[in-house]
């Protein structure tokens, strides 16, 4: 009986084991590609709307008339 007992909790903490190194792998794996692409996809962004902002105002300031007094 203590051999079943001892093969029974082998095993599971074999496949405890198993579960968390391969959940753990999947999840660096992925997080890494996701969080590169992210952070692409914000700076792009950032970008943009930096050129945006900059032509908004380079185009404001040439339209501005100054009033004569």
């Amino acid at each position: 009986m203590t051999t079943v007992a001892v093969s029974l909790v082998a095993f599971v903490v074999l496949v405890v084991a198993v579960v968390v190194f391969v959940s753990w792998r999947d999840r660096n794996r992925l997080s890494s590609n996701e969080d590169s692409t992210a952070v692409r996809q914000a700076t792009i962004d950032q970008h943009r709307h930096e050129a945006e902002r900059h032509l908004a105002s380079s185009m404001a300031a040439s339209h501005h008339m100054p009033t004569s007094t």
